[in-house]
């Protein structure tokens, strides 16, 4: 976990792979970016506390989209300060409704918490972290709820899953909707048209070299456009990375009866690898063993990839 000053008593903090990056607004009235998963709330708390944040004097989180990965705290927060939560209006939708598919939540056998929005956000609107004045820019494809935020001023993006610096997040078609990756490039394409210095990932370390980033997503786009079948991929290897953080460890034997009986495998599976359940994961956990990212202990399976 890594801390940095951006602004004034502005404070970004690095994550995992699991969890998201958040941000930490000091004050009599503190504000939150994103609050991480649920599993990890002891570090995210950690985290903020030692900002000298107290938790239950929050008064605002903005959520950069609904997945379980940025959302995870919000409700504990909620319970303990009464703070408002603003996201965009599709994400308070979601959780107005309760629904734990379009968050990903029941799809991927996720763990997270509904919460009340009590500001919906759209496009162009704009949001004052203290002094500091933010964009909101509606970047759809990863999530039909995602945003990111930016300064004119301080030429800051916080591009939370819209723009990564050297990988791109899983593309969720059968939630997201077919032109998920059609959005994503289109979301990419806003992104391009910003003037830059900065960006704060919800994933990763900030970085500057913004056109190469741009540059890479849009290859990677180009190449789901190509062969769909790199979609897929994508998903499995992620979701799988995720799901062996999320529980820590599981049983090497009943692992994939486990993610048959999710909705999200076998799904991905029959779109597009002809539904060869077994074949593509042994293919998938092959090729993790080889690289050293999933490894045995005990008969149970864990990854080295860090939360």
């Amino acid at each position: 976990m890594h801390t940095i000053e951006i602004m004034e008593d502005f404070f970004f903090i690095q994550r995992g792979y699991l969890n998201g990056n958040h941000f930490v607004y000091r004050s009599a009235d503190p504000l939150l970016i994103d609050t991480a998963y649920i599993g990890d709330f002891d570090a995210t708390e950690q985290s903020i506390t030692n900002l000298g944040v107290d938790l239950s004097r929050v008064r605002q989180i903005i959520t950069t989209h609904a997945h379980c990965d940025h959302v995870g705290g919000n409700k504990i927060i909620q319970d303990r300060s009464g703070c408002d939560i603003a996201m965009h209006r599709i994400g308070k939708y979601f959780m107005d409704i309760r629904d734990d598919w379009a968050t990903w939540w029941r799809y991927y056998d996720q763990e997270a918490d509904f919460f009340d929005c009590t500001r919906p956000l759209d496009d162009g609107d704009l949001v004052s972290i203290g002094p500091h004045e933010f964009q909101v820019i509606y970047t759809p494809g990863h999530a039909s709820d995602g945003i990111v935020l930016y300064s004119p001023r301080e030429k800051i993006l916080l591009s939370s899953d819209t723009l990564w610096e050297n990988d791109m997040p899983a593309i969720t078609v059968r939630v997201e909707g077919s032109r998920a990756v059609f959005s994503l490039l289109e979301s990419i394409e806003k992104i391009e048209k910003l003037d830059v210095k900065v960006v704060y990932p919800g994933h990763g370390r900030p970085f500057t070299d913004v056109p190469s980033a741009i540059s890479s997503a849009k290859r990677r786009v180009s190449r789901f456009f190509e062969n769909p079948k790199r979609i897929g991929n994508g998903v499995l290897r992620k979701i799988i990375i995720y799901t062996l953080m999320m529980k820590r460890t599981v049983q090497e034997d009943a692992f994939f009866a486990y993610l048959m009986g999710t909705p999200w495998f076998e799904e991905t599976v029959d779109l597009y690898f002809n539904s060869a359940y077994e074949k593509k994961y042994h293919q998938v956990m092959h090729d993790f063993f080889q690289r050293g990212i999933v490894k045995r202990r005990d008969g149970s399976l864990y990854t080295t990839v860090k939360p």
